[in-house]
């Protein structure tokens, strides 16, 4: 029976969090107020490190500037980003984690809570081909509406969304031998309770703790 190895992306697969860098490549290449958009930004992740997000105020805050670029432009601006914010965050040891699962001939899932937009790409560098991120809405042409649809991949909502791509695929998780989780935050405890192999990464204060209590392994990515 096959195995199912899902992963989280942010500050698991990659030591920094896509989500949060994003805004700070537009701050950078002067696309948007620096001022509002830095203290926003900083203030999102403190929620969201503190598991007290409001996930529609941050997406609305988040996606507003994916309407005022083509998708062409936002594909090279992906690029540019990708190269400066997310590459130098990879290590060996991420990739030879999932190489090891691709290796078993396990099935390979990234779900996270960052829109689908910003984690496509990344998780490619992985190989990666089944992503579930924060759906976006798109117009007729392709463009993005600055909207989200569905429900986001946020804490509870990662179980949801896992399900529905289940669901898709005329599975459930009982058709899997094995289902891992690897994760960094206290706001996947809801999955990585779920799953019959969770495993923490670079935990927080939180998820370390429980892992501790639960004999859950733990990794290090960062040192």
């Amino acid at each position: 029976m096959k195995n199912l190895a899902i992963f989280d992306l942010d500050n698991t697969l990659i030591n920094t969090d896509s989500d949060h860098a994003w805004p700070q490549y537009l701050m950078k290449k002067g696309l948007v107020d620096v001022a509002e958009t830095e203290a926003q930004n900083e203030k999102f992740y403190r929620d969201y490190q503190n598991g007290c997000l409001d996930i529609d105020a941050f997406l609305a805050f988040h996606l507003a500037p994916l309407k005022a670029f083509s998708r062409e432009q936002l594909d090279e601006m992906h690029r540019e980003f990708t190269a400066e914010f997310i590459e130098p965050h990879i290590s060996p040891m991420a990739r030879m984690l999932v190489q090891s699962h691709r290796s078993a001939g396990d099935e390979l899932l990234v779900i996270s809570s960052t829109n689908e937009f910003v984690i496509t790409p990344i998780c490619h560098l992985f190989g990666i081909e089944n992503i579930i991120g924060t759906q976006l809405e798109a117009d007729a042409s392709g463009r993005y509406t600055g909207r989200y649809v569905g429900v986001p991949s946020l804490k509870e909502g990662k179980i949801t969304r896992l399900h529905q791509w289940l669901a898709a695929r005329g599975e459930s998780l009982s058709d899997y031998g094995k289902t891992y989780f690897y994760s960094d935050s206290k706001n996947d405890l809801p999955l990585l309770r779920l799953v019959s192999e969770p495993v923490a990464v670079n935990p927080d204060a939180d998820l370390l703790r429980e892992a501790r209590e639960k004999g859950w392994p733990v990794l290090n990515f960062k040192e």
